[in-house]
């Protein structure tokens, strides 16, 4: 089967939209070993949505649309899939008893002529009845050629695809298609793909597919196969090789899913459960990054037991009396120095006995400060268990930027601090 995705509106030509539909579909039609041939977006146009139609059956057996399904003159997906496969309409009572009862708990009182337009169904189409919205969703099959009409709002389309559309897609699926993200923190995009070049070049199942992020790479492994477990065992070998390369394994900090694909970093989610499952306990001291490294370990559930507290010591004088750090170390090394912030991570520490803290103090600009030290310089300091380490960056970009990667880069060095006194407590 090859499928092409077809998403109908002309807010999405627009930009008023984000088209999350196609990035679902493609990765659920992924799953199933179904290939995506092209993906297509389409205004709010009959001529243009037949022609549309006409080159994608032209090169595939199966077409998805998104949206076009509404009561109004400019929704014309259904209209057009009628018309391309010669087919006339009958008033569909199931589907128009749904909508009413939907339109009725929604609070309408008033049932406009045109709320029946949704209920006009293709003669021999499948319906498929839409449990979140009014639009049904409709299958029309001809001479082994099928297209797939789902809404276009995505909580409509999503619960219709698993209920219904998934299902009946099935049966064409000869393959599943696996795929495992890689993270990693500390090597750049193109040194990494410099060490595993080989890999790549020769790759054919699986596949691999590398991504820049902010401060991070993501490289995605994919397999098919006649079954998810012989995927599983590909991926592995394959992630073995890959970290058995000298530079590489040692920057891994996490294997995900596709549901961690999507996001900037995993790093705090990935120090969080370290911290949990270990049973540490992590305080927090944050001159530059102002809170925002608290904020991202609270994102994880379960983190309560852990976290033991977030300072946000902005001023000198908070840093004096909250966190102890003397007043002759700010004056003689500044604000943004090494000493300051070991003193502000053994003071934090100090506190509440943690077994573990961050500290960062750093300038994030505009401006550099009185002594002329440069717009990006950062000092995170860790405390992992009596031991302090105090990290220099230099970090470029804006200040919203050079606060996020002083926040990750903070996490990063907190968990191989982690990571090392489990090793030791464990004598690997």
């Amino acid at each position: 089967m090859r499928v092409e995705i077809v998403s109908v509106g002309t807010e999405l030509l627009l930009g008023d939209i984000v088209n999350t539909n196609t990035t679902y579909l493609s990765k659920e039609l992924a799953a199933l070993g179904l290939a995506v041939f092209r993906q297509t977006t389409v205004g709010d146009n009959r001529e243009r949505l037949l022609k549309t139609l006409d080159i994608a059956f032209s090169e595939n057996d199966t077409v998805i649309i998104t949206g076009g399904l509404g009561p109004t003159d400019d929704d014309i997906t259904k209209e057009c899939a009628a018309e391309f496969f010669g087919r006339d309409f009958y008033f569909h009572e199931y589907s128009w008893v749904k909508i009413l009862e939907r339109l009725t708990r929604s609070g309408r009182n008033v049932i406009t002529e045109n709320n029946k337009k949704q209920a006009m169904i293709p003669e021999g189409a499948i319906v498929l009845e839409n449990f979140c919205g009014t639009a049904p969703g409709i299958i029309i099959e001809e001479n082994n050629k099928r297209i797939i009409l789902m809404p276009g709002p995505p909580r409509e389309m999503r619960d219709m695809f698993e209920k219904s559309v998934k299902p009946y897609l099935e049966k064409y699926s000869k393959k599943q298609f696996l795929s495992k993200y890689v993270r990693f923190y500390g090597i750049g995009e193109s040194l990494l793909e410099t060490k595993i070049k080989d890999i790549m070049d020769r790759q054919t199942n699986p596949t691999l597919a590398l991504y820049a992020k902010t401060g991070e790479v993501l490289l995605r492994i994919t397999a098919s196969a006649e079954d998810k477990n012989e995927c599983e065992d590909m991926i592995n070998r394959q992630l073995e090789e890959i970290e058995s390369r000298e530079g590489v394994g040692e920057y891994i900090y996490l294997v995900g899913d596709e549901d961690v694909s999507s996001s900037q970093t995993e790093l705090n989610s990935a120090v969080a459960n370290l911290l949990i499952e270990n049973n540490y306990t992590i305080s927090i001291a944050e001159s530059l990054t102002g809170g925002k490294i608290a904020e991202m370990l609270v994102e994880k559930s379960g983190i309560s037991n852990s976290l033991l507290e977030g300072v946000v010591c902005y001023s000198n004088k908070s840093k004096i009396l909250t966190l102890g750090v003397k007043e002759e170390t700010l004056e003689k090394f500044g604000a943004v120095s090494e000493e300051v912030a070991r003193e502000m991570v053994l003071g934090v520490a100090k506190r509440l006995n943690s077994d573990f803290a961050i500290a960062t103090t750093g300038i994030a600009g505009p401006n550099s400060d009185e002594s002329g030290k440069p717009v990006g310089l950062v000092y995170i300091a860790v405390y992992a268990q009596g031991d302090v380490t105090v990290k220099e960056c230099l970090f470029v970009g804006d200040r919203e930027l050079i606060r996020f990667r002083a926040s990750v880069e903070a996490l990063d060095e907190v968990r191989k601090n982690i990571l090392k006194k489990v090793a030791k407590k464990f004598g690997s």
